[in-house]
């Protein structure tokens, strides 16, 4: 797959269209999923995958065909997650209590997000535990936390895709498992 993608990426840069266009749909999808899970709002993963592939298609000249082109496509769409993250407001505890509606938490005051009740069946009762509590993270460890178990990535493409040492990787994913292992003790 490296091969090809460095060739698709090398054809694009010369202006092929279509070698671009194949580039995007091998990742669009891939991109969007990591991007809904960090940000858990489709409009903005939407907007991460496109700005991604914007940013890619104007920066072809920078890619440096010795490293994966999965690694750098990734680290662009982690690092707009990110900065997206960051500019959010302060978030308000979901567990609260609503001042405006009494017996009503945040979680009651979120509209759904186009499921249907088959799809909310399959959603199992720990998996919404597990994500919430991942959400709730802070960004240094949830960027890291997602790379690893959802998105599956060894310990050294999440240092390629951060900029980062895989001790540091390490550190991170040990903490974070930490901070998930407590708040979930009490929850599972």
């Amino acid at each position: 797959m490296n091969v090809l993608e460095a060739r698709l990426a090398r054809l694009a840069l010369k202006g092929d269209q279509r070698a671009f266009a194949e580039l995007v749909g091998l990742y669009q999808d891939k991109l969007f999923h990591m991007a809904y899970r960090m940000l858990y709002n489709r409009q903005e993963a939407e907007d991460v995958v496109q700005e991604t592939f914007l940013r890619v298609y104007k920066n072809l000249e920078r890619y440096d065909e010795s490293l994966k082109f999965s690694t750098w496509i990734y680290r662009i769409a982690t690092n707009l997650c990110i900065d997206r993250l960051r500019k959010r407001k302060p978030s308000y505890s979901l567990d609260a209590e609503s001042t405006d509606h009494e017996g009503l938490d945040g979680y009651s005051m979120i509209p759904s997000d186009d499921r249907t009740p088959e799809s909310e069946l399959l959603l199992s009762e720990t998996q919404r535990i597990i994500h919430e509590s991942i959400e709730s993270l802070p960004p240094k460890y949830k960027t890291i936390m997602m790379l690893r178990y959802i998105q599956e990535m060894s310990l050294q493409e999440i240092g390629d895709v951060l900029d980062m040492p895989v001790t540091t990787i390490k550190t991170r994913v040990h903490r974070g498992r930490d901070f998930l292992r407590k708040k979930l003790e009490h929850k599972l």
